[in-house]
């Protein structure tokens, strides 16, 4: 079943069910254009930390991780040594991860020097042209887990120095930021969240046009 109906009478998708933390993010989050360089930044550092677990684990713990993380501001967390290191490997609260904690930390070193050739948002909304993706999916067996733009994608990151960044990784990452509507078409997100692209369209196309 790709949507289920809820208690107030809309239909959702449903993969968040109806866990209210979940459901707030499909609603509020999950599929709006993202265009912050720090909060996409934010988003593909903790799908690596997914990398393995379910998101309704990261996001029940994202208050934590920001907290950890300095707000997952990429000045800070390039600067992470052994000394916040050991801090983070006892830090309960987050996914205690050596791994992933020492692939943050490079994937932020790697946004610095990203941002000083172009913006980081610039650079991961080029590959869709800064127009989000719209799909029309109807059953969950139509989504894919990767695409040829997320590959793409995947690798001009790693070529940059990200880290936990395979095409799997940034394909839900695509998703979450926007970048594809990939809400089913009877969710009532879809036509808002193609809304909100319309108009960012929009924007792109005054911009270009100057």
């Amino acid at each position: 079943m790709s949507t289920i109906a809820h208690a107030d009478g809309h239909m959702r998708c449903s993969w968040p069910g109806t866990d209210p933390l979940y459901v707030a993010y499909h609603d509020t989050d999950w599929g709006v254009p993202e265009q912050d360089s720090r909060a996409l930044f934010e988003k593909l550092l903790l799908d690596g930390f997914q990398a393995g677990l379910s998101w309704i684990t990261i996001l029940r713990k994202r208050d934590n991780f920001r907290r950890a993380f300095d707000n997952f501001e990429p000045e800070r967390v390039a600067r992470y040594g052994d000394k916040k290191m050991a801090t983070l490997l006892q830090d309960a609260g987050i996914v205690r991860n050596r791994a992933k904690i020492e692939g943050a930390i490079l994937s932020a070193r790697a946004y610095l020097d990203l941002t000083q050739q172009q913006g980081f948002s610039d650079f991961i909304w080029g590959f869709v042209d800064g127009k989000p993706v719209q799909n029309a999916w109807r059953e969950r067996s139509e989504v894919p887990v990767e695409t040829e733009i997320s590959r793409r994608l995947s690798k001009a990151l790693a070529a940059k120095g990200f880290k936990f960044c395979g095409p799997t990784i940034v394909y839900a990452f695509m998703q979450a930021v926007g970048m594809v509507n990939d809400h089913y078409v009877d969710c009532c997100r879809h036509a808002e969240c193609a809304a909100l692209a319309a108009r960012m369209s929009q924007k792109t196309r005054r911009r270009k046009s100057k």
